[in-house]
């Protein structure tokens, strides 16, 4: 009877143990380092056991072959899996427009792994999307990472709480009635912020009964006052830029720039606020605060010495996304280079997100999330054939 016990309290995890996999690629861009020519790489239990020229495959792999290979994308920042592909209320939870400041919603508590958009952005390589509430409230939530692969939102999560959501800019006056003007959206924020640094005080208190009592909001903003987490504030214009880099400064904020449209006219200024930058997709549209943008941005601010990683955002109309390879791609035909756009989708938004220990590149330790490719990544008749997560082949084919 023991014997028995012993086999089936073995059986879970021999069913959960990873395939053993190696895959051949006439070229292989790591990221992190030079491309390998006839490189192997090979998988085992989740993970990237090695890579190399000429590897010797062990018996028993599981063997690909494809033109190309590539890390998995990243997506710097989405609403997929808040906001849905059938563009109607059931399907839109990326903005609460019932108050302009919200920090204490959280995108856990929304994401939809099964969501069909999941789907169609894993099929073009993206397989981890840094997701949450949208732009359009002052403070409109919080912000999560996830894996694009199936399951429950507790098996794709890879950090439950990431950053907090904050826009500046036209955007706002459009969803609210207050705040109207750039000074009323500013000095709202400088509110909340304030009554947060009130609250972190006395939650230091010595007297454990003069400490406050937990408060979803503020408590929330102690995270960002502490550093805990990044501030990810939407800013265009140059004036909404400088506004967001003021704000960081007073407040000792990690600044995340989104958006960021003539971030190319500021470039010492970002400097000096050591802000990170999540450049608008490549392809949006030139109106509004996002009038003066340029599709060389990418590329000015690269040269610069700015690390950019290019994001989807979010759109107003259905499909609701758009398709990173492709805006990587077009940043490129405005001047990037081939390295620097690929590492705009891959170790660049790794290393901004803190998660480059795991994703971005390809090298030995890290989860064996790869894109096959049947030519160029960057060029339009090119196909993804091939995409693993966690070491699991979750699209196979060209088609």
């Amino acid at each position: 009877m023991k014997k028995i016990f012993t086999i089936f309290l073995l059986l879970p995890a021999a069913f959960t143990l990873k395939a053993q996999i190696a895959i051949k690629a006439e070229m292989i861009y790591p990221v992190s380092g030079a491309a390998i020519r006839n490189g192997v790489v090979l998988v085992k239990n989740g993970k990237i056991e090695n890579i190399g020229a000429g590897l010797a495959i062990p018996a028993g792999y599981k063997v690909y072959e494809t033109k190309i290979l590539t890390p998995g994308l990243v997506d710097a920042r989405s609403v997929v899996g808040l906001s849905g592909a059938l563009n109607i209320p059931t399907d839109q939870d990326q903005l609460e427009k019932s108050g302009p400041i919200q920090p204490e919603l959280r995108a856990i508590d929304a994401y939809n792994p099964e969501e069909t958009l999941v789907k169609v952005i894993r099929d073009y390589g993206v397989t981890t999307i840094h997701t949450g509430h949208g732009v359009g409230a002052l403070v409109s939530g919080q912000t999560m990472i996830a894996k694009t692969k199936d399951g429950t939102v507790e098996t794709v999560t890879i950090q439950p709480l990431t950053m907090l959501a904050m826009t500046i800019g036209p955007s706002v006056s459009g969803n609210f009635t207050s705040p109207g003007t750039k000074a009323k959206q500013v000095a709202m924020i400088r509110t909340e912020l304030l009554k947060a640094e009130a609250h972190l005080k006395k939650q230091s208190d010595k007297d454990s009964s003069k400490r406050p009592a937990a408060d979803l909001k503020l408590d929330a903003l102690v995270k960002l006052l502490k550093g805990e987490i990044k501030a990810l504030i939407t800013a265009n214009s140059s004036v909404d830029i400088m506004s967001a880099i003021r704000l960081a400064k007073e407040f000792n904020l990690k600044l995340v720039l989104n958006g960021a449209a003539e971030a190319y006219r500021l470039i010492p200024e970002i400097k000096n606020a050591n802000a990170e930058i999540i450049l608008h997709a490549t392809m949006a549209r030139n109106g509004g605060d996002m009038v003066n943008m340029t599709m060389e941005s990418a590329a000015i601010l690269t040269k610069a010495g700015i690390a950019v990683s290019i994001e989807t955002g979010y759109e107003g109309y259905v499909p609701k996304t758009r398709i990173l390879l492709f805006e990587a791609a077009e940043a490129m035909a405005f001047g990037l280079s081939f390295d620097d756009a690929l590492k705009a989708v891959t170790l660049n938004p790794a290393r901004l997100l803190g998660i480059a220990d795991k994703v971005g590149s390809i090298e030995i330790g890290k989860d064996a999330d790869l894109v096959l490719f049947n030519g160029d990544p960057f060029e339009y008749l090119s196909k993804v054939c091939g995409v693993m997560i966690d070491g699991v082949m979750v699209k196979e084919g060209c088609q």
